[in-house]
This record gives C-alpha cells, structure tokens and sequence, in this order.
C-alpha cells in the first residue's frame, strides 16, 4: 500500500490526537453506547453551527479589510 499524500497524512494524524483529546476529556470514544442516533445528531449539528460561526467571523473579519 502506498503512503498517504501529506495533505491526507495530516488529517489523519489530527483526527488520532482529536480522538484522544475526547477520551482523556470525556473518558470515552466513539464506540460509545449510550447515546442515541438523534443525540449523535444533535453533536453534529451543535458543531456543524460552531463552523458556521467561526466562517462568519472570518468573512467579517475579511470584509473589513478589504
């Protein structure tokens, strides 16, 4: 098999650390049970709208420069 390009190589490495980030956190992983599918996404959108935050903040902070 061939080695991941860095790009992809990078994500990789972060997604590894984000999960132990979270199980030293919250002393779980994601092969958790006790959530339901409708908790998994409430998660998903509580960070997905956190995105769309800081997008915001970006684009304001670029019209404002320009």
């Amino acid at each position: 098999m061939s080695q991941p390009d860095r790009v992809n190589k990078r994500v990789s490495e972060k997604l590894l650390h984000r999960a132990e980030v979270g199980r030293s956190k919250y002393g779980v992983t994601m092969d958790r049970l006790d959530l339901l599918q409708k908790d998994w996404l409430v998660h998903l959108q509580e960070e997905l709208l956190d995105g769309a935050v800081y997008i915001e903040k970006l684009l304001i902070q670029l019209e404002e420069h320009e």
